[in-house]
């Protein structure tokens, strides 16, 4: 396997978790007030919207080919920080 398909590898995984993460918060949300819903589910529709981009950007990678790909590569990194971070908010909150 080479570097690219393990980076893609690494990558989806991360989708992976980050989708497990919405769904603890969909459970989350089932069982909490209906303040809190409200607002669990908005962050749940921000954080889905994330990760569309994020599935959007790794589809991107896998279909690019030499420059392409190192500039590809750049724009997901830019979005996994994007998404770390707005996972990174909804734990907190």
């Amino acid at each position: 396997m080479n570097d690219k398909e393990l980076y893609q590898q690494k990558k989806q995984a991360q989708l992976d978790e980050w989708k497990a993460e919405i769904d603890k918060l969909k459970a989350k949300a089932d069982m909490a007030s209906a303040d809190a819903q409200i607002k669990i589910n908005a962050q749940i529709k921000t954080l889905e919207h994330k990760l569309d981009e994020g599935n959007s950007k790794l589809s991107e990678l896998t279909k690019a080919t030499g420059e392409a790909y190192d500039s590809v590569k750049t724009g997901v990194e830019s979005a996994w920080d994007t998404l770390a971070s707005a996972f990174s908010d909804a734990s907190t909150k």
